[in-house]
């Protein structure tokens, strides 16, 4: 057997970040036992091992990635724009910075926002100053703080390094608005079936090749269950079913043994933390359905799973909206207060602040009337398109405008008995439209009889 080689630094440049040179050297490993056929399949996760090193390996992705896609053709020209790939995990954003350096072979410098600092950043940029066109992979961006994203802003802005980030977290709420501007977002989606089924094929022939072993794929509509569209679960998941039989003659997989395996194995998912998304849906089903100890179970679960404050109390606020809306409004105000005070509060003591409204949200009167109000609205102004908006409803701010009808027979609310009078407000194909229906809890029930005392029969409140 050959002497395993050592890493290439024409591939992979210097970093001072000790998360850099791991990461690199695994893939780099990876792509060394590949090429020459190791059967060593315990050495890396199934994961690591199938990560693709080219765009045509890569799965997934068509809309940016596919023939004369926008992000295909940046990468095949060479004209690459600094970027925030921003997706759910296992979608592929790692793979797809790696492949897009080594296909531009590119200098390579790679941090990770959870173990980095604003010394290491200004390390990497130090050392990009003497390389050409080096591209910088920042792994979830969204968790630098407002300096360490500062002390990228010149070197993006003067192309001293081309900047790739990824993030899990809208980039619009967690990445400052001057590096944001500088950046191009890609939106990178869940895999779907069809992307799933290949890694599932391409897994089983791996393992097949590697063990020696036969194995029969007889079902995967649990493995593609579990996967939940993760790449990486998938590949985990598969990889535990197998191994847990590879004491047998012949593997086979079937919905049966991936959930058997996969329940006594569970442990594995949370460690990793893999069911992030699993456990704040958990969390927010909680608070809707009115049930306070199991959002404050959930909540501990994230807490003790070191979870970003700010996430939790994010998705809170939309939950004030979305599920209580105007049923209790003071929910949204607490929840928003919430986000402001953990920003202030700091840790450990903002989980206080974070039970105390999560208990008060779940407690609340529920309502998703507006919700479905402004859905509503969408789909009609989608399927009607720009219809005209009524000549009495239009302002006229020119002689021209009042000529031609602009405000005419327009009627002001406060010059009447109770601050109304009926007038028709929508465009004339759509009137008598109704997209608000009040929920059924005491504050909008006011609201019903409010309404129909002033629109009578119109709406049919």
């Amino acid at each position: 057997m050959n002497q395993e080689p050592k890493l290439d630094t024409k591939f992979i440049t210097n970093n001072p970040s000790q998360y850099s040179i791991i990461l690199c050297e695994k893939i780099f490993r990876y792509h060394y036992l590949t090429a020459n056929k190791y059967q060593m399949a315990n050495q890396a996760p199934l994961a690591e091992l199938l990560r693709p090193n080219t765009l045509d390996g890569y799965i997934g992705q068509e809309h940016l990635l596919g023939e004369n896609a926008i992000l295909r053709r940046s990468i095949e020209s060479g004209n690459l724009p600094s970027m925030i790939l921003w997706g759910p995990p296992g979608t592929g954003k790692t793979t797809l910075a790696f492949i897009i350096s080594k296909t531009l072979n590119r200098p390579f410098y790679t941090l990770s926002a959870i173990n980095s600092g604003v010394k290491d950043v200004r390390g990497v940029i130090e050392s990009a100053k003497h390389e050409d066109n080096a591209i910088l992979f920042i792994d979830e961006i969204h968790r630098f703080s407002k300096s360490q994203q500062d002390s990228l802003l010149g070197a993006v802005e003067t192309g001293i390094v081309t900047l790739i980030g990824a993030s899990t977290e809208n980039p619009s709420f967690e990445v400052i608005s001057p590096l944001l501007s500088r950046c191009q977002v890609y939106i990178l989606q869940h895999l779907d079936k069809k992307h799933l089924q290949r890694m599932t094929e391409n897994a089983v022939k791996h393992l097949e090749n590697t063990l020696n072993k036969k194995i029969e794929l007889a079902e995967d509509e649990a493995l593609l269950r579990v996967s939940g569209g993760d790449a990486r679960k998938l590949f985990n998941a598969i990889e535990l079913v197998v191994k847990s039989q590879q004491q047998n003659h012949e593997i086979k997989i079937t919905n049966k043994t991936v959930i058997d395996t996969i329940q006594q194995n569970i442990a594995i998912y949370d460690k990793a933390g893999e069911q992030h998304y699993d456990v704040i849906s958990a969390f927010i089903k909680s608070m809707r359905g009115s049930d306070p100890n199991a959002a404050v179970y959930w909540l501990a679960r994230m807490i003790e799973g070191g979870e970003d404050p700010k996430f939790i109390a994010r998705r809170m606020v939309i939950l004030a909206s979305e599920d209580i809306g105007n049923a209790n409004p003071n929910a949204l105000l607490l929840a928003n207060t919430c986000f402001d005070a953990i920003n202030k509060i700091g840790w450990p003591e903002g989980r206080i602040i974070l039970s105390q409204t999560a208990v008060y949200l779940a407690t609340s009167p529920k309502s998703n009337s507006t919700y479905l109000a402004i859905d509503d609205a969408i789909a009609l102004v989608k399927k009607t398109g720009d219809l005209p908006v009524p000549l009495h409803v239009r302002n006229a701010p020119t002689k021209l405008m009042k000529d031609i009808g602009y405000g005419k027979n327009y009627k002001y609310a406060h010059t009447y008995q109770n601050n109304f009078t009926e007038l028709e407000f929508l465009p004339e194909k759509i009137k008598g439209t109704k997209f608000y229906e009040p929920g059924k809890n005491a504050r909008e029930e006011d609201a019903r009889k409010w309404l129909k005392i002033r629109w009578k029969e119109k709406y049919g409140y």
